[in-house]
């Protein structure tokens, strides 16, 4: 799995558990959302801005983002 995949994965399970959808996720982060799409489809590599923007909406700390990363 490449880390793309393994963020995508990360973040859209990270999203569900806290019950937001795509748009609720992007309210909270300011980032449109299609980014959010792009970002759980592996179709975009996040920047550390992005992450850090995430992280904060979805109240965790940026390693459950990056979890099983190599």
């Amino acid at each position: 799995m490449s880390p793309e995949e393994q963020f995508a994965r990360n973040l859209r399970r990270r999203r569900q558990a806290a019950g937001l959808s795509q748009e609720q996720l992007a309210d909270r982060t300011g980032l449109h959302p299609t980014e959010i799409s792009r970002l759980e489809r592996a179709a975009r590599e996040p920047r550390l801005g992005t992450m850090l923007k995430l992280a904060k909406g979805l109240d965790i700390g940026i390693e459950k983002l990056i979890a099983g990363i190599r």
